[in-house]
């Protein structure tokens, strides 16, 4: 069994920010292989079989700096390892429309990465970061990562959240190395 969460803040008036990238790739799961979610652990959790694994969706329904709370729910309940995490979450560091798969690590600053880490007691689980570029000089970083994409960058918003979800695909029915070799670049 392996658990995907995508990070995200709840609520319509965060739903296609930046920082919500993780969510929209969890939708995109949802919708390729049919998933209905429940509200369950304070998020929305749902299940499907690949490669006769269960896997276990889940968007914590906590703001991003809570997100380690519901996340250890999950893990706690069904007596998984950190190991057989995956979290989807967006990186100021890389350029819109590039991802990539990190196995272990620090926060690199992630509030939602920070929570994850604290509350599970290890950094130890399976990452995939998606590049939402740098602000502008004069915006603010925690103002920018809660803008939505600008009209000339939803194409690439959109396409990089169908190849996440197929990254995401490839490590399940491979492994984490190959899906590394593969979108790492």
């Amino acid at each position: 069994m392996k658990i995907i969460a995508g990070l995200g803040n709840p609520g319509e008036k965060y739903a296609y920010t930046r920082h919500n990238i993780g969510f929209m790739v969890i939708s995109e799961l949802s919708e390729r292989f049919k998933i209905n979610s429940s509200y369950k652990f304070d998020g929305l959790i749902g299940d499907f079989f690949f490669g006769g694994e269960k896997i276990i969706i889940f968007q914590p329904m906590k703001y991003m700096n809570k997100s380690g709370q519901p996340i250890y729910k999950v893990l706690d309940y069904f007596k998984m390892e950190a190991e057989d995490l995956l979290v989807i979450h967006d990186d100021l560091d890389l350029e819109l429309g590039k991802m990539r798969f990190k196995q272990n690590g620090g926060s690199g600053g992630h509030n939602g990465i920070k929570s994850i880490i604290n509350n599970l007691g290890t950094d130890n689980f399976k990452r995939l970061k998606i590049g939402i570029d740098r602000p502008p000089e004069n915006i603010p970083v925690p103002d920018f990562v809660l803008t939505t994409f600008r009209e000339e960058e939803k194409e690439i918003s959109e396409r990089v959240v169908k190849e996440a979800a197929s990254a995401v695909e490839l490590m399940l029915k491979e492994n984490i190395m190959k899906a590394m070799n593969k979108y790492n670049g």
